[in-house]
């Protein structure tokens, strides 16, 4: 009784000691991810600083440090700021005749925008506009995201690992990577910058999810998760369809091969149509999101579930025909719901997209002018291999490559497994002493990493998506029992304690490489200081916006530098990057836009374009006039552009979609033939009469010239 009574309690006493061990270590590592989030948080906020001296720099430089499309995007936090209500300030974006002269559009639809609106609208009701500007109060909620983002890496690789020091590895990979793995401090309201923070928020949930024996009370408050990060994912990126569709591929794949539990992946196929649903009533039914292929396919795959019985019993061959039948089925349903759901919706906002693809990867030569404007653009194009050696650099590559090796070969032998049935469970027997159980949580992962891979090798703009999660993957297996346990295994060396020495000695060790390497670059990165020098674009954006200037204030030397100023109504035409600026900084109206993902824009920007073409004075004053346009910009940059190589540069996609020659030596297609007419913007400033009569020239520095289109009768 007595020997009874001391050993329960030492059991006891062990039990007690595990779980105050198992609470230290969760809540140092809980305080080691925040502390990380926070620290990366700052690091690119003082990277921002440091390279514009954005605290001392005017408003309207500020501005233009925000280029591109991500102007346009700020612009609608600053209108909702400035109106006179949040009301007032709602009513102008849903019924927006600014973005686009002669147009009356709602934003709200068209753009990805709830979160401006979400800021703004928290910027008025808070009581700080006294402490912090509204700029500020924008770039630090986006720099507080990237401890949300990190936070979330971190507790994944934890989660996969089952121990911090795998998320103390990935986030310090994520930072040290960081020219790859994020741009956020220089393209701070790009839609991806709001985006991705919630992408990883949701695939920690997913991977917590796919864990065995997950209590259901557990379950359901993780499916929670899943769901309203998917939804912020999903509102935040207009590319979030596409996203979610590689994430459904990849639920899709391992789900045949019997690899996840199927009620979990069914829960997932749910939370995605209904999120992304949910976003289509906020955005007033946005029909580029009802005809989705993530909606078409997930569609596919719950009905073809359904016709398709016992899906996962037979033998080996038995499997194998329903599974190449199951595949057939869900594509092919999933073309012909889209096609449908195109047909009725009349649906043609997202077919630029499927013509680059079909010009990218072969499927014949393309002279759509759209479709070679993102063909040309390095963005779009192959991951470079550069990108590679600076990942070697940190030694992420050369573990992501090692550990991705070690799970496809026993994803492969648990997915034959799986399939082989009863017939073949000798054969795995056999091989049982080299090969690890892959778990639903490790396996969603690989799947994930090797399909976003794929989509980063073949497109440079989206390997944030992948570099992100590969510091993930990485530092799950270099923490990880089951790779060591399967390495040491197979080399005849296994025991627990040297599996236990391993799996902290080398991340101790790489992280040890990475600080003695990185960390004094570190410091030299942060202690750089550089000034915003943009004095061209400043100095045509003080020219715009000086039109309400009174002449009678100025001394009369002066009062001819503003006489040609514009009013609030002009509308100016330019190239989409410009323009996004001018709304911005000046709020004028204007012809086109950066935000692309709309036919009528789209051939309308072909239209504006046209300036840089070969087309006469008459053809370029009437098309720019049936926008109502008042203004137009030409940049040099742009009619003398070599940045892009012959065939690339704007003014040779506009010829050629005109069927024109192309400027320079080099071949041209035999159908091309020489214009009638030379290029507009080169001859425009020679001051010949046939264009004077309908240009004159208002403003011009060594980069932009601007024109007042004559109001003919």
């Amino acid at each position: 009784m007595g020997k009874f009574c001391l050993s329960e309690m030492f059991f006891f006493q062990d039990h007690t000691g595990g779980k105050l061990w198992n609470i230290l270590s969760v809540t140092v590592g809980g305080i080691v991810a925040i502390s990380l989030g926070l620290l990366t948080s700052v690091y690119v906020a003082t990277l921002h600083e440091n390279d514009l001296w954005f605290s001392n720099i005017k408003e309207v430089e500020r501005e233009i440090s925000f280029r591109t499309e991500c102007g346009l995007y700020y612009s609608y936090y600053k209108q909702m700021i400035q109106a006179a209500s949040i009301q007032q300030g709602l009513h102008g974006l849903v019924y927006d005749n600014k973005t686009e002269s002669v147009r009356t559009i709602n934003i709200l639809e068209r753009m990805n925008v709830y979160q401006e609106v979400f800021l703004s609208i928290l910027y008025r009701i808070l009581p700080i506009q006294q402490y912090l500007e509204p700029v500020y109060f924008y770039i630090y909620t986006l720099f507080g995201l990237q401890a949300v983002y990190v936070i979330a890496l971190y507790v994944t690789s934890w989660l996969l690992s089952g121990t911090w020091l795998s998320g103390l590895l990935a986030a310090c990979w994520y930072v040290t990577n960081r020219i790859d793995t994020t741009r956020v401090e220089f393209t701070i309201p790009l839609r991806e910058n709001w985006a991705l923070p919630f992408f990883a928020v949701q695939i920690a949930a997913i991977t917590y999810l796919l864990r065995t024996h997950l209590q259901p009370v557990r379950e359901r408050w993780t499916l929670t998760a899943v769901f309203i990060a998917t939804f912020l994912f999903s509102l935040t990126w207009q590319f979030n369809q596409f996203m979610m569709l590689i994430q459904a591929l990849a639920l899709f794949i391992l789900d045949c091969f019997d690899m996840l539990p199927t009620a979990k992946v069914t829960w997932l196929y749910i939370i995605q149509i209904s999120g992304l649903l949910l976003v289509c009533v906020l955005q007033f039914f946005n029909s580029m999101i009802l005809g989705s292929l993530l909606i078409s396919f997930n569609a596919s795959v719950l009905i073809a579930r359904t016709i398709q019985k016992n899906l996962k019993k037979g033998s080996l061959l038995n499997r194998l025909g329903k599974l190449i039948l199951h595949v057939l089925l869900v594509l092919c349903l999933t073309l012909l719901i889209n096609k449908f759901i195109k047909k009725i919706l009349n649906l043609e906002s997202d077919e630029h997209i499927f013509k680059f693809l079909k010009a990218k990867f072969g499927f014949g030569a393309t002279r759509d002018f759209d479709a070679n404007l993102y063909l040309c653009e390095e963005a779009f194009g192959l991951l470079p291999l550069n990108t590679f050696s600076r990942l070697s650099d940190t030694l992420l590559f050369y573990v992501y490559v090692f550990v991705l090796f070690l799970m496809t070969v026993a994803a492969v032998i648990v997915a034959f497994r799986n399939l082989s049935g009863s017939n073949q469970v000798q054969f795995m027997e056999k091989m049982e002493e080299c090969t690890i159980t892959l778990k639903p949580d490790a396996a969603y992962n690989l799947m994930h990493t090797v399909l976003f891979g794929c989509l980063a090798l073949s497109t440079m703009r989206m390997k944030y998506l992948w570099t992100s999660h590969m510091c993930v993957f990485a530092s799950f297996g270099l923490c990880s029992t089951e790779v060591w346990k399967l390495i040491l295994k197979c080399i005849h060396l296994y025991t627990s304690q040297r599996t236990h020495v391993i799996k902290y000695s080398i991340p101790i060790i790489t992280l040890l490489y990475i600080s003695y390497k990185f960390w004094p670059g570190i410091m030299d990165e942060l202690s750089e200081l550089r000034e915003f020098y943009d004095p061209d674009t400043v100095e045509l954006m003080n020219w715009i916006n000086n039109a309400e200037m009174p002449l009678q204030r100025l001394p009369q030397t002066y009062q001819h530098l503003f006489r040609s100023n514009t009013p609030n109504t002009a509308v100016f035409a330019g190239s989409m990057q410009l323009l996004a600026g001018v709304k911005l900084c000046t709020g004028r109206t204007l012809t086109n836009h950066p935000h692309y993902e709309d036919k009528n824009l789209r051939e309308r920007t072909k239209q504006i374009y046209q300036i840089y073409a070969k087309r006469s004075p008459e053809d370029v004053y009437r098309i720019l006039r049936s926008f109502g346009t008042d203004y137009v910009i030409l940049e040099d940059s742009i009619c003398y552009e070599r940045r892009h190589s012959r065939g690339c540069r704007l003014r040779d996609l506009l010829d050629v979609a005109n069927g024109h020659i192309m400027d320079g030596l080099g071949e041209n297609e035999p159908d091309l033939k020489p214009s009638l007419y030379p290029r507009f913007c080169e001859e425009i400033k020679k001051n010949l009469p046939s264009y004077t009569i309908h240009f004159t020239r208002v403003f011009q520095n060594k980069t932009f010239h601007v024109y007042k289109l004559a109001k003919h009768k």
